[in-house]
């Protein structure tokens, strides 16, 4: 085991915004590579994000993103535990990344599927049945498709369950939680606004 300066735990916590003991003992299972330890800390911090769920999210930052031809504007608020990790580089690039993918064509209406009224889930679950229903499907496989088109319905208007509009292969909650499991710290969308110039006019 290599010794572990404390220049080299400061900037592992700078990096990640992760405790000191957990950086140190990164450090030291890694033999001094920082790469190969923010990768222990983002592995570790996977593993409990379970554990995060239930912690109060009170701090982190408020932006907002503006089109180039100002004709969207977004304002959205990302919360962490400490006002220590809302002001590391790498919180800061999340809100802005988040801000960025709300104010693209993928225009999310909620931020979870507990926003979205239970009168609007019940209306496209009904359709999506009666349309399957029409197409003449199986009884046994109705359930199915309408499963299938609800997930579908996430997609497109769930800021959580959408893919995330720079990097498809992840969505915007497995985005906020490898914020998470690198800083050990609860991150979360609590809110936001989309305007879109005359929307109302559509």
């Amino acid at each position: 085991m290599s010794d572990i300066s404390a220049e080299q735990v400061k900037q592992l916590r700078e990096m990640t915004g992760a405790g000191m003991m957990d950086c140190k003992k990164a450090l030291q299972d890694s033999n001094g590579d920082v790469d190969k330890a923010v990768e222990l800390l983002r592995q570790k911090g996977l593993a409990s994000a379970q554990k995060r769920a239930g912690r109060t999210a009170n701090q982190g930052l408020i932006d907002a993103y503006i089109h180039f031809n100002n004709t969207v504007g977004v304002l959205v608020e990302v919360n962490c535990e400490t006002d220590f990790v809302a002001n590391t580089d790498g919180f800061r690039q999340l809100v802005k990344d988040v801000a960025l993918h709300i104010a693209s064509p993928s225009a999310p209406q909620y931020v979870s599927r507990e926003e979205i009224p239970a009168d609007v889930a019940d209306y496209h679950r009904g359709l999506y049945e009666a349309q399957a229903r029409e197409m003449g499907k199986p009884d046994k496989v109705i359930p199915s498709i309408v499963e299938g088109k609800m997930k579908a319905f996430y997609e497109q208007t769930v800021l959580l369950d959408q893919p995330y509009v720079k990097d498809d292969s992840r969505t915007i909650q497995q985005l906020l939680d490898e914020m998470g499991a690198k800083v050990g710290e609860k991150v979360a969308v609590r809110r936001f606004v989309r305007y879109r110039l005359a929307e109302e006019l559509d």
